[in-house]
């Protein structure tokens, strides 16, 4: 029996023998249920249209459903007008009262069989959910309709007429519109249970600040952070080339609305700044690429070049000095801008030299290469205050911080962005740190805590250890023992100065990418976490799958799932699609490959069952279940407690 003063707690709750066995009752009937459907997503990068219709779509399962629910009920034209309406139900409404040639009749019976539709695919939805969770989803002006509709017995001749009065007095009076709405958004509730984000929420797509929105609005949502997220919480933080990474990766993506108009970022300082020091500079390298249209029409491209250009410089700068300052990180052999050769034009890397691209360097001493200028100083303070004090950043890093980790298990999954860094031998790679030496999930666990430092230390405490945390996150953004990073260096000055120097640019993968997909290897890893290789899986990000070339997100005889979501605009070239949504839910694991999205097209993606559960896997199979089932004894053993008098009902 389980420590008496825990069950006195648990009677305060639970205060007679009847609540208890009434709950023990609802816990046993819970842990039948098959479990909830489980949605992963990565690598979304700002793409907020592209993953709201993705959520919206269910990832194409509300299309799948309306196909099962309907069948040769129903053509393929109007069952994909349903799904939009289900999809978009302010839209399509919207445009349907826009129509002039529809009479009040035919808007009634569009109405009427509208409804009718929604209540058919929302009990097929709702079917694995107790009747009280499904209600609890419901909206609380129609929860007593929405519940009647879905489980009226249809037969009862009775009931029937009960059922079809409920339709006809919602339509009389004026509020279908509002109840089809309020149907559809239920559908897109119950479709998908629980949402995994495995990183990059963050950086390339145009308005990422509304894919948190997005986000933070979801019923039950936990993120494994990728490096663009540790990148921009950097940021926030106070990191100042985190700070000036963002802002260069804004500018060469043209993502001007994100930060000024999403986050309230001043960059009139910046712009300002830039038009004075490289005036007569084109500053050609530094052009963004044009992938989304910015609403700010008056940073044309030709500033935002320049921009680019003088926060690439200040960036290089800051690295430097980190580097210098964090001898542990190893990475010696990125301090570049001291084997610049001014005068020529030239740099020497690893003993050869190479002609730069672009060889105005106004703003840098070759005496002191890292040191920022008076101006540059100036800007870096005005624009990590700006940072620091956005509200709605904070908002949203508080909220990175309160959902998200290096990594998570559940449900005999391990989830995490980028990889657990490996040797060449294919063990686990240990990372220098400041406290000493950490390599698989010790790191991933020492990670955690330093992240959560950086943010939330006060630095009255201790400044020493707040300064090394916040040092950190750089680290962890481009790091090669960096989890999130998972290559051997970020070639960002070769990039910008080294343009036609391929041999230069190239970044390569650790080595757990090669090992991880042999099926030894990835058990290894899941063991490391406390996982059973022979039921568990691995999934991850970051690394985009090019179909193009043949390649598979599955890997590792099915144990490795890298599920990139190649939303990006910029990767569509090399993947052919626009990346996975994996689905996982009581009978198997399903691929959703995503086409790229066109607003007003077809975009449902294509489904491809990847892996079928040996039985159906039920809530007492789950993380939760086991939560359920450890309830569940407690309760019997308050039972027990009150039929031997130890503890008093109340």
């Amino acid at each position: 029996m389980r420590d008496i003063e825990y069950l006195r707690l648990l009677s305060k709750e639970f205060p007679t023998s009847r609540k208890a066995g009434a709950e023990i009752i609802n816990l046993r009937a819970i842990c039948a249920l098959p479990k909830g459907t489980e949605y992963f997503f990565s690598d979304i990068h700002g793409e907020y249209e592209s993953f709201s219709h993705l959520l919206r779509s269910s990832s194409g399962i509300i299309r799948v459903k309306i196909e099962e629910t309907f069948g040769n009920m129903m053509s393929e034209e109007d069952q994909l007008e349903l799904a939009n309406l289900i999809y978009y139900p302010n839209e399509t409404i919207e445009k349907k009262r826009r129509d002039e040639t529809l009479t009040i009749k035919q808007i009634h019976d569009g109405q009427k069989i509208a409804i009718n539709r929604l209540i058919a695919i929302c009990k097929v939805v709702s079917s694995k959910y107790t009747r009280s969770k499904v209600r609890k989803k419901m909206p609380a002006d129609y929860a007593y309709a929405i519940d009647e509709l879905l489980h009226l017995d249809m037969n009862d001749l009775n009931k029937k007429a009960y059922y079809n009065e409920i339709i006809t007095g919602i339509i009389e009076i004026d509020f279908a519109d509002e109840f089809i709405i309020a149907l559809c958004e239920l559908i897109q509730n119950l479709t998908i249970d629980s949402l995994h984000i495995i990183g990059d929420i963050f950086d390339r797509g145009p308005r990422p600040d509304l894919v948190m929105e997005e986000i933070m609005n979801f019923h039950d949502v936990d993120i494994q952070w990728g490096n663009h997220d540790i990148d921009w919480m950097g940021a926030a933080c106070g990191n100042t080339a985190c700070i000036a990474n963002v802002l260069r990766i804004g500018m060469s993506y043209n993502s001007f609305d994100v930060l000024e108009d999403g986050y309230g970022i001043n960059l009139r300082p910046l712009s300002m700044f830039a038009a004075e020091v490289y005036r007569d500079d084109p500053c050609e390298n530094f052009l963004p690429h044009l992938l989304d249209e910015s609403k700010y029409d008056s940073v044309n491209p030709e500033l935002a070049a320049k921009m680019c250009k003088a926060i690439s410089i200040i960036q290089l700068k800051l690295e430097g000095k980190l580097i210098q300052r964090h001898p542990e990180y190893g990475l010696e052999d990125r301090l570049l801008l001291h084997g610049i050769d001014y005068e020529k034009g030239e740099i020497e890397i690893a003993g050869k030299k190479y002609e730069l691209s672009d060889t105005n360097f106004p703003t840098i001493n070759p005496k002191a290469p890292y040191e920022l200028s008076a101006g540059e100083e100036e800007l870096m303070h005005t624009l990590q205050l700006s940072f620091m004090h956005s509200k709605l950043l904070r908002r949203h890093v508080q909220f990175l911080y309160s959902h998200g980790a290096m990594y998570r298990t559940i449900n005999n999954n391990l989830l995490f962005h980028g990889c657990i860094p490996m040797d060449e031998k294919g063990e686990f790679a240990c990372m220098t740190t400041a406290d000493g030496d950490f390599c698989g999930k010790e790191l991933m666990d020492y990670l955690n805590g330093k992240i959560h430092d950086a943010f939330f230390l006060d630095i009255r405490d201790d400044r020493e250890k707040k300064q090394d945390a916040v040092d950190l996150m750089w680290y962890l953004w481009c790091g090669p023992r960096s989890p999130l990073f998972g290559k051997d260096k970020m070639t960002t000055f070769e990039h910008l100065f080294l343009k036609g120097n391929a041999e230069l640019c190239e970044e390569k993968y650790n080595s757990y990418y090669r090992y991880s997909a042999e099926e030894a290897y990835a058990g290894k890893i899941l063991k490391e976490f406390g996982l059973d290789p022979e039921w568990a899986h691995i999934i991850n990000g970051h690394v985009p799958v090019k179909t193009t070339k043949g390649e598979s997100p599955v890997k590792a005889n099915g144990k490795l799932y890298i599920i990139d979501g190649g939303l990006s605009k910029a990767y569509h070239e090399q993947t052919g699609i626009a990346g996975y949504t994996l689905i996982y839910n009581s009978n198997h694991l399903a691929l959703a490959a995503h086409k790229p999205f066109v607003k007003g097209k077809e975009n449902t993606p294509a489904i491809q069952i990847t892996e079928t559960t040996k039985k159906r896997i039920l809530v007492k199979d789950t993380d939760i279940g086991k939560t359920l089932i450890k309830r569940i004894e407690d309760l019997k053993d308050l039972l027990e407690a009150y039929e031997n008098g130890s503890i008093r009902e109340l």
